[in-house]
């Protein structure tokens, strides 16, 4: 009796299924099924339209994939995800025994281009929060959100899902649920908590299960929302491209460290797993200190 291969598609949803008990995010397992979702289009091109089967799961037809994507000019952070998807995939069908040998095995990804964080400069951070913030609901949410960002770190997704009960005012410090679902206590300056204080009493009032940051129905604030706030700002003061929620996380970091906080500090607040993170922080510190030499040594 002819053996009849199997079909990639279920399997990528009971793959999917068993993501979902790992507590990853949802951002992230959102990330898993697109990038799954383009690797099973991109084979059933190469079976001419026909399903995809693990046959079709090659290591030859995953080089060809990542080939694709760079001759498509997809940037390299992209293409390491989607082959880091179709790893993981991979190695649930072997654990499985659904595949007698790992097709991704020792296949590597595009080597990243090392770039440096965008952040603020301290004048242009004194800039941004020296302009008085408006009297509307609106313009105190929004600057609510920027002293949160610049005195805390905290991500986007980590910012949207803040409730009003995570804030302890007292000791100045704010419940946040990070990736992979860890939880941390992070401080925050009297700047910050002034102005989320200042925001939650215009808001009206809010039982401790509220989230705190709402656009106009009272809803959740989005996170695109948010970034389009954050860039409409950061504008009025710096000239970089690609302003957004994490080059206050970056500023953030910068700045911290620059004013001499303890690399293992910085990690904790920042919510790294690991401490490689959080290392490229100390090259923006040590850019910093090479332009301090070449500026003011005499034989420099």
């Amino acid at each position: 009796m002819t053996r009849r291969p199997k079909a990639i598609a279920p399997l990528v949803e009971a793959f999917a299924a068993d993501l979902e008990t790992r507590n990853l995010s949802p951002h992230t397992l959102a990330a898993y099924r697109r990038d799954l979702a383009q690797f099973q289009r991109f084979l059933r091109d190469l079976a001419r339209d026909e399903e995809p089967t693990l046959d079709h799961l090659t290591p030859r037809a995953v080089r060809r994939f990542v080939a694709s994507l760079a001759a498509s000019r997809f940037a390299r952070r992209s293409v390491r995800r989607k082959l880091a998807a179709i790893k993981s995939f991979a190695r649930y069908l072997t654990s499985e025994g659904l595949v007698a040998t790992n097709p991704t095995a020792g296949l590597p990804g595009p080597k990243l281009e090392k770039r440096l964080p965008v952040f603020l400069s301290t004048r242009e951070t004194e800039r941004l929060f020296d302009a008085a913030p408006g009297d509307t609901a609106a313009a105190v949410r929004d600057r609510a959100v920027l002293e949160l960002f610049y005195s805390t770190g905290i991500r986007l997704s980590e910012l949207t899902g803040l409730r009003v009960g995570d804030f302890d005012f007292a000791s100045r410090t704010v419940r946040v649920m990070g990736k992979g679902r860890r939880e941390r206590v992070v401080p925050f300056g009297r700047a910050a908590g002034d102005a989320v204080k200042r925001h939650i009493a215009a808001s009206g009032p809010a039982s401790r299960r509220n989230a705190v940051f709402t656009g106009r129905k009272g809803d959740r604030l989005s996170g695109r929302t948010v970034q389009r706030i954050v860039a409409r700002e950061l504008a009025k003061v710096s000239e970089a491209r690609h302003l957004s929620p994490h080059v206050l996380r970056h500023t953030f970091a910068t700045h911290m460290l620059n004013a001499g906080a303890d690399l293992r500090a910085v990690q904790e607040l920042l919510g790294h797993a690991s401490l490689s993170s959080t290392q490229i922080y100390t090259h923006v510190t040590t850019e910093r200190l090479k332009e301090v030499y070449r500026r003011s040594h005499p034989r420099a």
